[in-house]
């Protein structure tokens, strides 16, 4: 099939960290990406005008969809390989166990010229900033999109904009805004405060949460583009981070009481299976011959295991009897020992597509809704929600008791529900206050400095208004 793309809206060049990309170039990147089809372009002009940059609906889904292609089909960041937010930051907890060659992540010693920091951490999440951008304003100059798609993809520009903020103000505290895709403006931008990010983040959020389907027709049914859902979801959790208890309640209880569309499965090995009636937003896998990269990295098939494991920290978290540790932890041996992995995923490589990579899910609601009541002395209430979780993996009822105990027990069911998933137990210590005495105890290295990342000293290098992070 044949792509025209107008290309009378195109920047001289996109620049990001003074990469040499006109936005066609980018949006051609991304339409290979995420479909093999030829596509035939004009020449790009060398300045911008008011013209259209979308054809039709189908270019601009086209480019949009390239987004999310990259995401999951790349080897770091989304994509739940080796150098994903889910590995580099389980390996920066207590969670994971780096094998083999000494890994900065594991050992919490990352230096501001780390290759994989500035590829995947930084420089990645703002390259799909810079898409987005590039989307948003695309759309206001366009003629030939549906009023419907274009809310739509307005709501996911935006919702991709605000997630990409939240795992770079969480890696690397202040962070600067780029809200446009001006690349000189946005070299040159200075580091905004953690609180402007998480407003920003918060603005986006609304936005999308309003301009986005509430079911997932756009996708055939399939959970993997962003929806109002996925919005309330992250809107949650960022009102739990930024400790808006009663905001963060509401939003979790919108999710969990749409039961006719989410639901917290009886069956743990079912949750992550593609469209899964746990899913909030699936990304799907892109790769011949791979489900999820998840899968691939952390399913042992011999012993010693190379790869990441599972650490003895996270072993001795669960509880006797509990079907997590039975049905998400595996495990292969030799005469040498024993070692353990994430098991969530079960399919290592397969034609068949059965597993997608789960990124937002009903489960981690009731434990955002847990933790707000709790802070909101709402305490049968938050007990309830906890009880949930552990009941579904075959544990009685907490016998916490008393709002510090009831938080203890909180994080405790984080650790051993969401993790190896998306750096949740990296985060969890850190914003309540606990990554220096915990990891204190089982790092010998660590350092409290070490709980942001630094700013890649390239980007330090070629920006004169930014600063790096106390530590490096």
């Amino acid at each position: 099939m044949i792509i025209k793309l107008d290309t009378s809206l195109v920047l001289p060049k996109f620049r990001l960290f003074q990469s040499h990309l006109t936005l066609i170039g980018l949006m051609l990147f991304y339409l290979i990406q995420g479909c093999d089809q030829s596509i035939e372009v004009d020449p790009p002009k060398t300045e911008l005008v008011s013209t259209t940059v979308f054809e039709d609906d189908r270019t601009a889904k086209a480019v949009m969809d390239g987004v999310y292609s990259r995401m999951v089909g790349g080897l770091g960041y989304a994509s739940g390989f080796a150098n994903s937010i889910t590995v580099k930051n389980g390996l920066a907890s207590d969670e994971l166990v780096a094998n083999g060659a000494p890994d900065p992540f594991y050992n919490n010693n990352v230096v501001p010229s780390n290759s994989e920091l500035e590829r995947y951490f930084w420089e990645e999440p703002y390259q799909y900033i810079y898409t987005v951008n590039s989307i948003l304003e695309g759309l206001d100059f366009s003629t030939g999109v549906s009023a419907s798609l274009r809310e739509q993809l307005q709501g996911e520009a935006l919702f991709i904009r605000a997630f990409c903020y939240f795992y770079l103000v969480n890696d690397f505290g202040d962070v600067p805004l780029h809200l446009g895709s001006d690349y000189e403006a946005n070299a040159k931008a200075s580091r905004s405060s953690v609180n402007e990010v998480y407003t920003q983040i918060i603005s986006d959020l609304s936005a999308a949460e309003t301009l986005l389907g509430i079911d997932f027709g756009v996708s055939s049914g399939e959970r993997i583009r962003p929806s109002s859902w996925a919005a309330k979801a992250l809107l949650a959790r960022v009102y739990l981070y930024t400790e808006q208890w009663d905001l963060a309640e509401v939003k979790a209880t919108q999710l969990i009481e749409h039961s006719t569309l989410f639901e917290v499965l009886p069956n743990a090995n079912q949750v992550f299976l593609k469209n899964s009636s746990e899913a909030i937003w699936q990304l799907m896998p892109v790769r011949p011959n791979f489900n999820t990269m998840e899968g691939y990295r952390f399913i042992a098939t011999r012993a010693p295991v190379s790869s990441e494991t599972v650490s003895e920290t996270l072993l001795n978290s669960f509880e006797s009897g509990d079907l997590r540790y039975a049905n998400w932890i595996g495990s292969v041996s030799n005469s040498s020992g024993i070692w353990y992995f994430p098991y969530k995923y079960k399919i290592r490589l397969s034609s068949s597509l059965a597993e997608y990579s789960m990124v937002l899910r009903l489960a981690e609601q009731y434990l955002i809704r847990a933790e707000a009541r709790t802070r909101l002395n709402k305490l049968s209430g938050a007990l309830e929600d906890l009880n949930t979780i552990r009941n579904r993996s075959g544990l009685s009822d907490s016998g916490a008791e008393g709002s510090e105990e009831i938080l203890q027990a909180i994080y405790k069911e984080r650790q051993v529900e969401l993790f190896a998933e998306w750096g949740h137990r990296w985060y969890d210590l850190k914003r309540t206050g606990l990554v220096d005495q915990v990891l204190s105890s089982v790092k010998s290295q660590w350092r409290y400095t070490a709980k942001l990342y630094p700013i890649p000293i390239k980007e330090v290098d070629r920006n004169p208004n930014i600063s790096q992070n106390e530590g490096y």
